[in-house]
């Protein structure tokens, strides 16, 4: 406690203790005021009406009671007995605040959080990963099966959100239907038969809205064409990969340079990132992580277009993995984009660590497109 606490020091012109009167001044306590017959050195009289001589002597005055303050005492002014503690000895605090001028500790470190269930988000990510690789080069139309089934459940998640967060109340099951058709007509019948699929979905779409009430009949519809774009005619493009003769290969390229560029981004912007690439997007995403997703799809395009690819060569796989880490990256603020729009942090629940199929679907759907141009470009349709 320092010094002021008590009270300012005597400044000149004060009246003091003198030894007038018990022959030697002393210091009064506080909350003890001093006897009257104290005598008082005379000096240079205080401004004001203190000083008052009617006959020629100095007057005895009364000094005013000091009252301890009782913030100081550590006291309160209804203590629990119900009255303040004015005299006597200091109230003792059993819980003492700290004093203002105290030095607060310092905050510990907090360590960097993943933000989820890292085990479960392992787990299942291995387990679709073994099934979707069984299913890819044991029987194609197996891994079609599987593509039509994620677009569905996707479809599913994105009309379920915007219902329940915006009212926005696009027809779920012209979506599915027409999804499952799209990707089974790109697979048969390439990018022609995926645009008819698609038009001929968009009407369905229009025509089921027309079942209902007017009233918003704009708006659910263009909710509904955006899904179909959104999610199976992006979709269809991985079934059109796996018609080459090495579609296999191709489609676990396009895997694996998305999966690696998301495990890049996260595991460099995770350690070293410190400036925001879109903050006002998602905020967890640094520009220290786009050059980590990169990095790390440049260099495992390379490997995949000289060894699984047949025609590939390695700096064709440089441009193809940087290729892929701007779209995956592009797709997964988009989706961050709806997401924020629609106030949720995951569009389901469905895969334990990785929210729903959507969270997982929002980098390899603007991805498919870009990886099937570009294998055409350089090695052909196979």
């Amino acid at each position: 406690m320092n010094d002021s606490s008590w009270g300012a020091p005597p400044q000149a012109g004060y009246w003091g203790p003198t030894d007038q009167g018990h022959g030697q001044g002393h210091a009064h306590s506080p909350g003890h005021a001093p006897s009257p017959g104290h005598g008082y050195a005379q000096g240079a009289a205080p401004a004001g009406p203190a000083y008052d001589a009617h006959d020629g002597r100095a007057p005895q005055t009364r000094a005013m009671p000091i009252v301890p303050d009782v913030a100081a005492y550590g006291g309160d002014q209804d203590d629990d007995r119900g009255t303040a503690r004015l005299s006597g000895s200091p109230v003792r605090n059993e819980n003492p605040e700290p004093m203002p001028d105290a030095a607060e500790p310092a905050p510990k470190p907090q360590k960097k959080s993943a933000g989820r269930d890292l085990s479960a988000a392992i787990g299942v990510g291995v387990g679709l990963g073994a099934v979707i690789v069984a299913s890819l080069f044991v029987v194609k139309a197996v891994f079609v099966g599987v593509i039509a089934v994620a677009v569905v459940v996707g479809l599913w998640e994105l009309t379920k959100r915007l219902d329940e967060r915006k009212g926005i109340r696009a027809p779920l099951v012209p979506l599915a239907l027409g999804g499952a058709a799209m990707v089974v007509a790109g697979y048969v019948r390439g990018a022609e038969g995926a645009w008819v699929a698609m038009a001929l979905t968009a009407l369905a779409v229009l025509v089921w809205r027309m079942t209902e009430p007017p009233e918003n009949y704009l708006r659910d519809v263009t909710a509904g064409v955006f899904a179909v774009f959104y999610v199976p005619f992006l979709a269809t493009f991985v079934a059109m990969m796996l018609t080459a003769d090495d579609g296999p290969q191709r489609v676990l390229t396009f895997l694996l340079l998305t999966v690696v560029s998301d495990t890049g981004a996260y595991a460099v912007g995770w350690r070293f990132g410190r400036h925001k690439l879109a903050p006002r997007i998602s905020p967890g995403k640094t520009r220290e992580g786009l050059l980590g997703a990169v990095a790390f799809a440049m260099v495992v395009g390379a490997l995949c277009l000289e060894f699984l690819i047949d025609g590939g060569a390695w700096w064709q796989g440089l441009l193809l993995g940087l290729a892929v880490a701007v779209s995956a990256t592009l797709g997964d603020l988009g989706e961050s984009m709806i997401k924020r729009d629609l106030g949720i942090k995951d569009m389901g629940t469905l895969l334990p660590g990785h929210g729903g199929i959507m969270d997982r679907l929002d980098s390899l759907l603007p991805t498919a497109p870009v990886v099937w141009l570009l294998l055409v470009l350089f090695v052909g349709s196979g």
